[in-house]
C-alpha cells in the first residue's frame, strides 16, 4: 500500500487547469475541515485571507493562470470529523469538487482514534466512489504537542492519517512533518497565532505541503 502518485494523481485536474477558454472549465478545490482551513488565527479573529486555502488558491493562479479556480471553505472552527463526516454529502460533494482537502486531526483528538478512522474513511470512500481525488493533511502544530512521542495523540493522529492515506491511495500532505522542517528553521514561536492555530508564517507551511499535488508535470525531452 502506497500514498498517490504525486506526478499521476491529479493529472485529470492539471490538465484541465492547463485548459485555455473556450474549452476550459470551473474547478472547485473544496476545504473540508475545522478551524485551521476555516482561518482563524487568535480566536476569534477570523483571517480567511492569510490561511492557506486562500494561499492555495494564489499558488494554483500562479502556475495556471487560464483557469477559473474556486476555492471553497466547508470547515467549521471546533469540529471534528464525525460531524464533518455527517455533513459530507449536503456540504461538500453538492458543491461538484474536483479536488477535497481534508484536515481534522487536531480536533480529533477529543474524538479518539477509531472513530476518526472511521469517519476519515467514509469521506475517502465517498469521495472515491464518486472519482474526485482527496488530499489528506496530516496537523499543523500544537504547543501542547510532544512531537517526538510516539504515545503523544497527535502524533497518534498524524501516523493514522498517514495510514489512511498509503490504505486508499488517496494524496497526502504531510504538514506535519514539514512542520517540524519550520520549527528547525524560525522556531516554534513564529509558527502559531495561538497555542492551536497557525500564524500566517505557519499557514505558508501547510500550502506548501499541499501545493507539489498541483504542480505543472515535466515537459518530456524533445
Amino acid at each position: 500500500m502506497a500514498i498517490a502518485d504525486s506526478t499521476t494523481y491529479l493529472k485529470a485536474v492539471v490538465d484541465a487547469l492547463k485548459t485555455e477558454w473556450p474549452a476550459n472549465k470551473t474547478i472547485n478545490i473544496v476545504f473540508h475541515g475545522h478551524s485551521v482551513p476555516a482561518g482563524f488565527f487568535k480566536t476569534p479573529i477570523v483571517d480567511s485571507f492569510h490561511a492557506y486555502p486562500h494561499l492555495v488558491h494564489q499558488g494554483i493562479k500562479e502556475l495556471f493562470p487560464f483557469a477559473v479556480v474556486n476555492a471553497i471553505v466547508t470547515a467549521i472552527g471546533g469540529e471534528m470529523s464525525l460531524s464533518g463526516a455527517a455533513r459530507f454529502e449536503r456540504d461538500v460533494l453538492s458543491l461538484r469538487p474536483s479536488v477535497i482537502v481534508l484536515d481534522y486531526a487536531l480536533n480529533d483528538r477529543r474524538l479518539g482514534l477509531d472513530a476518526a478512522k472511521n469517519a476519515w474513511t467514509e469521506m475517502i470512500v465517498a469521495s472515491t466512489r464518486r472519482q474526485i481525488p482527496v488530499i489528506l493533511c496530516t496537523p499543523t502544530g500544537d504547543l501542547t504537542t510532544v512531537r517526538d512521542l510516539a504515545s503523544d495523540p497527535l502524533v497518534q493522529h498524524t501516523q493514522q492519517i498517514r495510514a489512511l492515506a498509503a490504505q486508499h491511495t488517496t494524496g497526502l500532505a504531510d504538514v506535519f512533518m514539514e512542520w517540524d522542517a519550520a520549527i528547525l528553521r524560525h522556531g516554534v514561536a513564529p509558527l502559531h497565532s495561538q497555542v492551536n492555530h497557525p500564524s500566517y508564517e505557519g499557514h505558508k507551511v501547510a500550502a506548501a505541503a499541499i501545493m507539489p499535488w498541483f504542480s505543472k508535470p515535466t515537459q518530456p525531452n524533445k
